[in-house]
């Protein structure tokens, strides 16, 4: 073995095994969106609360009449042009109302609930009024709309002539209009009504307070409230947002060669910290760069082979010593 294999060996004991730390990165799996709650929608072409008094208030009896009314989250839709009642005027039908159109529509979906009303060439009547008219509307509409997302919408109009009591009136947003007809009684009426709020919206075409008390013998009193055209919603809650996967860890800086960092060894073999470890060299091999001390390494023939050398080598030059020595005494 000369000087060169020597010093061959000594390097490859101070290189010694490198530990290679890896960190693996951990990714979310994008959470599957979830359906949120469900929007509200509603419309009525025609409501009627009125109490109705006959002979001289010794018969009280509720009207209380729908005409078209739906609801939704299912969508939809109803037509009917009239609505009669019995029962309040000497036991003759009474035609509450009667229009060439009359629709009500509600809709509701995920992201969206609507409802909508339209009403064109309708006459309301009330007992004790056969023949006179409560109301004459050309066409009144609704609509009222929630979407998520964006603030909700609420819109009436009343588009043409209006007449009460046989008057034809000119109502204001400002406030109610009222109508007096001496000998029949007085209607209050309020224009275009509609109301928002974060998540609902309402519109009512026209609301009338009636107060009629005509001279008739069968019906001294009718007193109440008729709501025309009304629409209604609820704002859907719409899906839930997905949630963000977690970004990936960014992979350690390998560690310096014999450093022991990155997880103690567990008794199978593998690290208690869940980092993945490669080494070279034997698997047995320690991670301290002293490998002399522990004879696992390749190396190991060649350092015994030159210590055994430098031994032989000093052995003789002390034999040599000794010799001079007892040459020159």
């Amino acid at each position: 073995m000369n000087s060169n294999t020597f010093r061959l060996a000594a390097l490859a004991v101070a290189a010694g095994p490198v530990a290679l730390l890896a960190a693996v990165p951990a990714h979310a799996a994008p959470a599957t969106p979830a359906t949120g709650g469900e929007g509200r929608a509603s419309a009525v072409v025609l409501r009627t609360g009125l109490d109705v008094s006959l002979l001289n208030k010794s018969v009280q009896v509720p009207l209380k009449v729908t005409l078209n009314e739906v609801t939704a989250p299912a969508s939809a839709e109803k037509t009917a042009l009239s609505v009669n009642v019995d029962g309040v005027e000497g036991g003759a039908p009474v035609s509450v109302l009667r229009a060439d159109v009359a629709t009500a529509n509600a809709t509701v979906d995920e992201h969206r609930a609507e409802g909508h009303t339209n009403l064109a060439k309708a006459r309301i009547h009330v007992p004790g009024l056969p023949v006179l008219s409560l109301i004459e509307v050309e066409k009144v509409t609704s609509k009222a709309v929630c979407e998520t997302g964006r603030k909700p919408v609420a819109e009436s109009n009343v588009l043409g002539q209006v007449a009460v009591l046989g008057k034809k009136v000119t109502l204001s947003a400002g406030g109610p209009t009222r109508v007096a007809v001496p000998g029949v009684g007085e209607v209050s009426l309020d224009l275009s009504r509609t109301v928002t709020t974060e998540r609902t919206a309402a519109a009512t075409a026209l609301q009338l307070k009636v107060s009629v008390n005509p001279l008739n013998l069968n019906v001294a009193e009718v007193e109440g409230e008729v709501t025309l055209a009304e629409a209604t919603c609820e704002t859907p809650k719409g899906p839930k947002p997905s949630e963000k996967p977690k970004p990936p860890e960014e992979p350690k800086t390998p560690e310096e060669p014999g450093s022991t960092d990155g997880g103690s060894t567990g008794g199978d073999g593998g690290t208690s910290g869940g980092d993945v470890k490669t080494q070279t060299g034997s698997d047995t091999a320690p991670t301290e760069a002293n490998l002399a001390e522990t004879g696992g390494s390749s190396t190991t023939p060649y350092i015994a082979g030159g210590a055994a050398l430098l031994l032989a080598v000093g052995a003789g030059a002390t034999v040599l010593a000794r010799r001079r020595g007892s040459s020159q005494s």
